[in-house]
């Protein structure tokens, strides 16, 4: 099939359909007509063979076929208003679609409270933050940035370090006043602790305790097992048991009182949080941006001792 320029014109006519969810809501933003859009998406149709959209009175939504077309030209056009941006020379105007695959932790606690500064900063970024327990394939799933907890593969995406955050083991005053204190490392198996199975492996985290070069690892059991920090963080705070949970966004639980750092004295375990795109020679300005932004927000961060914030890159 040839192409020409009606095609291109058709598959961004489709993307806004898709984006905005409503053949008005694209045509308002393309400046056209509801009919005028519905005509060139049925152009679009006629020109790939399938049906791309199905519509009722009352919704519309991708066929089958038009979910894969769509996903297989999505970031294509990201690609091309990127170039396009770069060639007028406006390479540090921020705008445009920007997604994010992020940490549910780190959205709740640290980002999605800043998230207004950002957006006022920036006033031309869609902003679409899919919070995910993994990181997936960025390109595949047309994602431009991602921030993670843990240890990175070797790859051919680019990776900065943003901070590593401490580990507290920390309980509500509620257990403590039930169960004790403990106060030595071994007396956590004598203890309820709640525990976090990493997504990675399936496999519940296993408990260390840091101080300088020693390390010593902790028996741990308890009737809850959890998948998501912040539901961990939650029943710790009920009362329902121990848990060992990063320094970054919870210093206000440990200044009012709601959570006790049991360990002060073994200060020295952390836990790295990266920012990670793919491989580009010239990554977009919205990129850069969201980059920048986020090596502020951890550097302003009210953390617990000794996180180490990084520099920007």
């Amino acid at each position: 099939m040839a192409f020409d320029g009606r095609l291109l014109a058709g598959v961004s006519v489709l993307a806004a359909v898709v984006e905005s969810g409503s053949f008005v809501n694209a045509a308002e933003a393309l400046g056209l007509s509801a009919s005028g859009v519905s005509r060139a998406v049925s152009r679009l149709e006629e020109r790939v063979g399938v049906r791309l959209l199905d519509r009722t009175t009352r919704a519309l939504h991708l066929t089958d076929e038009g979910a894969r077309f769509y996903e297989q030209v999505g970031p294509h056009l990201d690609s091309i208003e990127e170039a396009a941006i770069l060639v007028s020379g406006s390479s540090k105007t921020v705008r445009g679609r920007l997604r994010v695959n992020v940490d549910p932790y780190f959205s709740r606690l640290v980002l999605a409270p800043r998230l207004g500064e950002f957006l006022e900063r920036y006033p031309d970024v869609r902003l679409e933050l899919l919070t995910s327990d993994v990181m997936g394939d960025l390109v595949a799933e047309g994602v431009d940035v991602a921030v993670r907890f843990g240890f990175q593969p070797n790859s051919s995406q680019v990776t900065h370090l943003l901070l590593k955050t401490r580990i507290l083991t920390v309980a509500a005053p509620s257990y403590l006043e039930r169960h004790g204190r403990p106060s030595v490392p071994s007396d956590l198996s004598k203890h309820v602790c709640i525990q976090y199975r990493d997504p990675l492996t399936g496999r519940p985290f296993q408990w260390e305790l840091h101080r300088g070069r020693k390390i010593v690892p902790v028996e741990i059991s308890g009737p809850v097992l959890v998948t998501d920090v912040g539901t961990m963080l939650g029943a710790c705070l009920a009362g329902a048991g121990i848990a060992q949970v990063m320094a970054l966004g919870i210093q206000h639980l440990l200044d009012s009182g709601q959570l006790t750092e049991i360990y002060p004295d073994w200060p020295d375990e952390t836990f790295p949080l990266h920012i990670v795109h793919p491989s580009r020679r010239h990554p977009a300005a919205k990129v850069r941006a969201f980059v920048d932004f986020c090596n502020e927000i951890v550097r302003t961060a009210k953390v617990p001792g000794k996180s180490k914030p990084r520099p920007s890159p």
